[in-house]
């Protein structure tokens, strides 16, 4: 007790002193340690002291740089760029005799992996390897600061030279650059100085849309399995090239917390977590508790966060035979903020993440020979839970659509999974998978519980609380046909091993210069992009809502793009050769047609209809998910190259809003949006403009007169008079819907259901809005089904709720349309298979009958 005692008044004699007065490099360093001289230290490169100011992420560079020419124990690598074309930084510290043979290490801890040879490994002296990232949240700014203390300490500390014998660290000073610079330049350009801590102070509260998310405003902490962004797909690799031990993941967390390491609540681990994770993790944790104690600082442990989602940092390692960890600290959001436990300064939360990076370096040294043979035994194990699967391989695919496929594929071979593809024809369970369109995923490798996290399906847990997602089956979000196999498919299959650096499927031209029109499929997932940069050429798209053939053998759907020279001016050669780029390019196929008389409908049918090239603004700032606004500019910006506004609510109301046809309104509550705003929207509309809308956004239309959508009201009915105070935050929790995936059914007539072959479709759900269908039953293209679950958790009454009502519905107003999205079909970037909905409200919605909508 008396130890408790002073460790709080520590804490906050640390908390009020830190207020106060800046700090010395003393303060952050544990005593006991002797510095080389010649080693710079920050404040000699930064010219200020460690927590005076917040680091930019190009000083950290620099100083890393500085780091890496003045010592022989650290090598520092580029290995990539952001979106911002910042240098993604890894630095590798160890001993200069492991340096000297990084290929070799990297090579023994391959082995691991291989239990024919692991046996052989010698553990004993073995260096344990340990990846430490910081602020994978830009604006969790006391990770990125203590990597310098971090670095200097293993660069220039005498005692650690013959632990770094011992150990490889891998370090990534700053995850997310473009984030840590935005937070960085906010803070410091309102820092006072003479600061108060008030909580209201324009530094502690930044501006919309906050430096948490990178360029395109994605949280990266959730994308260490999608790997969509340039960030996740460097630190990936090199997470797969040296198989750490621990994969320490720095972050903050409210004001008013302490300080949390891991484990975190035991019923929330993945099932295919071994036990054994959580307690080494819980191991460690004895080391963290140590050192905190030693400086006073409050902490907790298994009170909070799961290890569910294998696409977080602190649990991706977990399924792969190593030690997540996650750390977080109570944050300043600047430099000085009060907290309930009394002023808050920054250099104090930079203190802490310095203290937890020393204490993970002291277990590694001493938990060295249990931590790399707990990854050889993972593996070992791993072999025998393959041998006795009566499942030996998944197999997926789709026919009609190379980018899809090509975008799964891509993303499992980040992952070091072995990867097939199908060269002959073959039909599982009456399911065709087509040569070169479908791929298997043996299951008899060492990645097979990563592939079984990527692949299954699953729909009852051990808890009903999930820090994020509760499913995220990668075939479901890319709508790919997907199955487990028994081995004798795996035998019959005549497949090809795939290597990394897999390219995207070109296109072509089938067909001559001079045809009397050209046409092309929707189903591809870069059509729309065709069509796009078609439309910017010059040439003139029209859509059929009617299937055709031609000569009787080459048939097309709804939705099929016809292009002729319009009013291009081109030859024929000239626009047979921009079909032939636009082709390669997008992966499409498109077919001459040398005559009008097609069968089923002919070429110049009063039911096709010309198609308006996109202007589109999307509407951003506070009062919209930055989140959702990020991935749809993420969406249009990378993958289609649409230009599109991003237009601040504040000047919807002096905009002209008639240079846009459409207008996306992602999940938000619209709070911002002015009565002159509202008027000139709906003005737009009225005169046959497009609203595409999401979530909230609908309830806002609905409000305004901007669309007719309502909701189911109900709530469950609960005639109990007393419950247990304690279960109260677990009761609530398990209504909360953090991510599942669900079964809906899609009207493939309707312009919103172009490209797809299924009329079953699966989306991603995380909201218990439930979405009435509208009394007009043209106007409900997608609803859920009366069975909708696919994956994951969801509260049985909300279940119910679900079951046949609206994902999209469509209102009219004047000679415009509002499609009403209710769950997100762009999810994280990664949500490949409901993208096309998106896509069709852009390009066909201008095409959709008013009376259908109603």
């Amino acid at each position: 007790m008396l130890k408790r005692i002073l460790s709080l008044i520590l804490f906050l004699a640390a908390f009020h002193g830190l207020a106060q007065e800046n700090v010395s490099l003393d303060y952050y360093l544990k005593p006991g340690y002797s510095y080389n001289p010649d080693i710079p230290t920050p404040a000699s490169v930064l010219g200020y002291n460690i927590g005076e100011w917040h680091v930019s992420y190009d000083q950290v560079h620099m100083y890393m740089k500085a780091l890496a020419e003045a010592s022989d124990r650290i090598k520092l690598e580029i290995t990539g760029r952001t979106y911002e074309q910042r240098p993604l930084m890894m630095l590798t510290i160890s001993h200069p005799d492991n340096l000297n043979k990084l290929n070799a290490l990297k090579f023994q801890r391959s082995q691991l992996r291989n239990p024919a040879e692991s046996r052989e490994v010698d553990i004993e002296n073995m260096p344990a390897v340990v990846y430490m990232g910081y602020s994978v949240h830009g604006n969790e700014a006391s990770g990125v600061n203590a990597s310098l203390l971090a670095a200097y300490h293993f660069a220039a500390a005498n005692e650690v030279e013959e632990d770094l014998k011992n150990i490889v660290i891998i370090m990534e000073p700053g995850i997310n650059p473009d984030g840590i610079n935005r937070f960085a330049s906010w803070v410091n350009s309102n820092r006072s100085i003479h600061m108060n801590g008030d909580p209201n102070n324009r530094e502690l509260n930044e501006a919309w849309p906050r430096g948490r998310t990178n360029h395109y405003w994605f949280d990266l902490n959730r994308d260490w399995l999608p790997v969509q962004h340039p960030e996740s797909r460097s630190r990936i690799t090199k997470i797969q090239e040296w198989k750490p031990n621990m994969v320490l993941d720095f972050h903050e967390m409210g004001t008013n917390s302490t300080f949390f390491f891991q484990p975190g609540i035991p019923s929330r681990n993945h099932p295919l977590t071994p036990t054994k994770n959580f307690e080494l993790t819980e191991k460690i944790a004895q080391y963290h508790a140590k050192y905190l104690d030693e400086i006073g600082s409050l902490y907790f442990t298994q009170e909070s966060y799961d290890d569910f989602y294998y696409g977080k940092g602190s649990t991706y390692p977990d399924v792969q035979g190593q030690i997540g960890i996650l750390f977080e600290q109570a944050s300043s959001r600047g430099h000085l903020q009060e907290s309930v436990n009394g002023p808050l300064s920054f250099a104090f939360t930079i203190r802490n993440q310095f203290t937890a990076s020393l204490s993970s370096f002291e277990a590694a040294i001493a938990m060295r020979n249990e931590l790399n043979s707990y990854m050889r035994d993972f593996y070992i194990d791993a072999k025998s839970d393959a041998d006795a699967d009566t499942n030996k391989a998944y197999i997926f695919g789709v026919d009609n659509d190379n980018g899809r496929t090509f975008h799964l594929a891509d993303m499992i071979l980040q992952h070091q999974i072995k990867l097939y593809s199908l060269k002959e024809d073959i039909t599982v369970n009456g399911v065709d998978f087509k040569a070169n369109k479908a791929y298997i995923v043996p299951l008899n490798q060492p990645q097979y519980r990563l592939v079984k996290g990527m692949f299954e399906t699953r729909t009852t847990f051990q808890d009903s609380l999930f820090y994020d997602v509760s499913a995220w089956t990668l075939p479901m979000a890319f709508d790919m046909e997907f199955m487990a196999v028994n081995s004798r498919i795996m035998n019959l299959a005549n497949v090809e091993e795939v290597k990394k650096g897999l390219t995207m499927p070109q296109g072509n031209v089938a067909g001559a210069a001079g045809a009397y029109g050209y046409a092309f499929e929707w189903g591809e997932y870069y059509a729309p992009k065709a069509a796009y940069r078609l439309m910017d050429l010059g040439y003139n798209l029209r859509v059929t809502h009617e299937p055709f053939e031609v000569s009787g053998d080459l048939q097309f759907s709804r939705g099929t793009i016809l292009v002729d020279k319009g009013q291009s001016g081109a030859s024929d050669q000239a626009f047979f050769e921009d079909l032939q780029a636009v082709a390669r390019e997008t992966g499409i196929t498109v077919h001459a047609i040398n005559t009008g008389y097609t069968g089923g409908i002919n070429m110049g049918s009063p039911s096709i209809d010309v198609l308006e090239k996109p202007e589109i603004a999307l509407l951003v700032d506070s009062g919209v998910s930055s989140y959702e606004a990020g991935e749809i500019w993420h969406l249009m910006d990378q993958r289609l190259e649409i230009p599109i506004t991003l237009l601040p609510l504040d000047m919807v109301s002096r905009a002209d809003l008639n240079r846009y046809n459409v207008i996306i309104m992602p999940n938000g509550s619209y709070h911002p949006l002015s009565n002159s705003a509202t008027e000139s929207l709906q003005r737009w509309v009225s005169d046959g403009g497009t609203i595409i809308a999401r979530g909230r956004a609908l309830n806002w239309l609905n409000d305004h007169k901007l669309g007719e959508f309502s909701f189911k009201s109900e709530t469950e009915k609960d005639s109990t008079v007393q419950k247990s105070y304690a279960n109260l935050s677990n009761d609530y929790g398990s209504k909360v819907t953090g991510g599942a995936i669900f079964n809906v059914k899609l009207d493939l007539t309707h312009p919103i259901g172009y490209g797809y072959k299924n009329e079953e479709l699966y989306t991603f759900r995380d909201s218990n809005q439930f979405l009435l269908p509208s009394e007009n039953p043209y106007a409900n293209p997608l609803i859920y089904t009366d069975e909708p679950l696919a994956s994951g958790y969801v509260y049985p009454f909300n279940l119910e709720q679900m079951k046949n009502t609206a994902m999209i519905r469509i209102s009219a107003k004047g000679r415009g349309k509002i499609i009403g999205f209710v769950d997100d079909p762009n999810f994280r970037a990664f949500w490949f298979g409901t993208n096309k909905l998106f896509y069709n409200s852009i390009f066909f919605g201008q095409t959709i009958s008013g009376s259908s909508a109603r």
